[in-house]
């Protein structure tokens, strides 16, 4: 089967369409994605040190990335509105370069996975931070997005290799 054949959510005329998960067995799913926002040493000093006008920047960033994988399905037009079972949500400054690394896990016993819930996490708590801390560092950039593992399902483990980074 060619990577084009997995392309499920496109019917046989090119059509998108939402996959029909109904007949797929309720397994354990679980999903790992990672990111990073890339800042300057005085904007990461000033949330480590809680002096951000704003309040407390990782606090918000976490509860906001909790809440964006429960709105995943409102955001990305074919995803399926899933009952999550956990989800884990850490924020941890870094240096050279001044960044916060963000990791999140989200876990459901479902019919589909939870791979755009754990991006959308990373995506939404990374944004967070930046809308927090726009007014002093405009300059500030995400990257490094991207799924780090996903458990459950017919098609079982993926892990990143090297390779895939």
């Amino acid at each position: 089967m060619s990577d084009l054949d997995r392309l499920n959510h496109f019917n046989v005329l090119g059509e998108a369409r939402m996959v029909d998960v109904g007949e797929k067995a309720v397994t354990i799913r679980a999903a790992w994605a990672v990111g990073e926002i890339v800042m300057a040493a005085a904007t990461l000093e000033c949330i480590e040190s809680g002096r951000m006008g704003k309040g407390d920047v990782l606090g918000v960033a976490r509860i906001a990335a909790i809440q964006a994988t429960k709105r995943t399905w409102e955001l990305i037009p074919l995803a399926h509105p899933l009952l999550l079972t956990g989800v884990e949500v850490e924020l941890m400054p870094a240096h050279d370069p001044a960044r916060i690394v963000c990791h999140a896990e989200v876990r459901c016993a479902g019919q589909t996975g939870v791979e755009m819930e754990a991006l959308t996490a990373v995506s939404v708590g990374l944004l967070t931070i930046y809308d927090m801390c726009k007014a002093i560092d405009r300059g500030m950039s995400m990257r490094n997005i991207g799924l780090l593992r996903k458990e459950g399902g017919e098609s079982g483990l993926w892990e990143r290799g090297p390779s895939s980074a």
